[in-house]
């Protein structure tokens, strides 16, 4: 079924593991794609060119630095003027870093804030007007099952998703009026390349560890994730705005 049909989604962070997997998921769907990731014109170009062969959608990569805030707000818009509005923003991008909070630099904290969270309300300036003027609309951000509390040397990454979280909330309660839902989702430890270059020394054991402390006792998959982004951005969910859903495994 080709629900996401006419609709253009925009997913930041979209080379990564579960960006891939959303790409694949939203285009099978029949949404035409923006894949905004990090400058890397040929893995991206390519990536955007097999969505569009195998699926039969209209998909683009575009390299952008969400550090620069300012440069990415204007493109941003830039796309959105350029698609006719874009109906649907899914921010996934984020930076991940684990070591004790002490040993951060300033820098670091302000950069993970900035690409996790700070980047959101950014991208959701530029294209909320697109949207109120459609009066329909979707925002997903991603916040994180971190938020819990129960994980050590995230100090900087935590901070930023409790930062989105509140993004979350507030945008949907100002945005509703206007037809534009805003919801969360909130991963568990998701088997990834993130995660094989965060643990490289210790992946067996983090795995271990995982699975012991879910009720689930399976690893959650990137496709899993993309299944429930798929369900906040179809017309199933159209009663649903202001929620961080959890896709943990029961943690």
């Amino acid at each position: 079924m080709k629900e996401l049909s006419g609709k253009t989604i925009l997913i930041t962070g979209a080379l990564g593991t579960l960006g891939r997997a959303q790409a694949e998921r939203l285009a099978r769907a029949g949404a035409a794609l923006i894949l905004l990731d990090r400058p890397g014109a040929e893995a991206g170009e390519g990536f955007a060119a097999r969505v569009a062969a195998a699926h039969g959608v209209n998909a683009i990569y575009v390299g952008e630095d969400l550090n620069d805030l300012a440069s990415a707000e204007k493109r941003a818009a830039t796309l959105s003027r350029e698609h006719g509005g874009i109906d649907i923003l899914i921010n996934n991008a984020a930076l991940i870093i684990n070591r004790p909070f002490e040993e951060f630099s300033l820098q670091e904290y302000e950069d993970q804030v900035r690409v996790n969270s700070s980047a959101a309300f950014a991208l959701a300036r530029a294209l909320a007007p697109g949207m109120k003027q459609k009066r329909y609309g979707k925002i997903v951000n991603f916040c994180s099952l971190t938020l819990n509390g129960r994980w050590d040397g995230y100090v900087p990454y935590v901070a930023s998703k409790g930062a989105m979280l509140g993004l979350t909330k507030a945008l949907a309660r100002e945005l509703g009026v206007h037809g534009v839902r805003v919801n969360a989702v909130s991963p568990g430890a998701v088997v990834s390349e993130a995660e094989e270059r965060v643990f490289v020394d210790r992946l067996q054991l983090y795995n271990d560890w995982i699975v012991e402390n879910q009720s689930l006792k399976a690893r959650i998959q990137p496709s899993d994730v993309a299944d429930l982004v798929h369900f906040l951005v179809s017309p199933a969910s159209d009663m649903i705005s202001g929620q961080n859903i959890a896709i943990d495994g029961g943690w």
